[in-house]
């Protein structure tokens, strides 16, 4: 078994949707990014591939990269499913605290979790997503970003 962390961060700019764990949120603010700036499958992926000790993110999918020009992140982290797959890697649970001031998140956290249990190939009750903000300090509590932190398990296919 291996356990892997995941950390993301994007600023908040006008002008852009906002999408966290696959799914598109109500707000006057998107997230700045080369993808779509999924701060939350970001950290994910970051985790599971950490936990797998395969390259980042940042190295599979660069932002130099213009095939990853507002890309899907949900069709990363599917991609990042497939590089564990073959490698042997079962994902046993994934966690995930996101922490932004505003929008309130709760109600969108059971379409997240779908969401991305389907892209995992893994049960709803396999992954967990959390929201909290920071009480108005810092950059997530000013407004001016969005953070994620991810865990996850994995295991050896037997």
């Amino acid at each position: 078994m291996r356990i892997g962390h995941g950390y993301d961060v994007h600023r908040l700019v006008e002008g852009r949707p906002l999408i966290l764990g696959g799914t598109v949120i109500p707000f006057e603010k998107g997230l700045e990014g080369h993808s779509d700036a999924d701060v939350l499958i970001h950290a994910v992926m970051d985790a599971l591939l950490g936990a797998a000790s395969m390259p980042d993110i940042g190295h599979l999918f660069p932002d130099t990269d213009p095939a990853y020009q507002g890309i899907s992140s949900l069709n990363l982290l599917k991609q990042v499913y497939f590089r564990l797959a073959n490698q042997g890697w079962c994902i046993e649970n994934v966690d995930v605290t996101m922490i932004a001031q505003r929008p309130k998140l709760a109600p969108y956290l059971t379409t997240m979790r779908e969401s991305m249990a389907t892209a995992l190939q893994i049960g709803f009750d396999q992954i967990n997503i959390k929201a909290t903000t920071e009480e108005g300090m810092g950059f997530t509590g000013s407004g001016e970003g969005m953070a994620c932190h991810a865990v996850c398990l994995i295991e050896r296919s037997k």
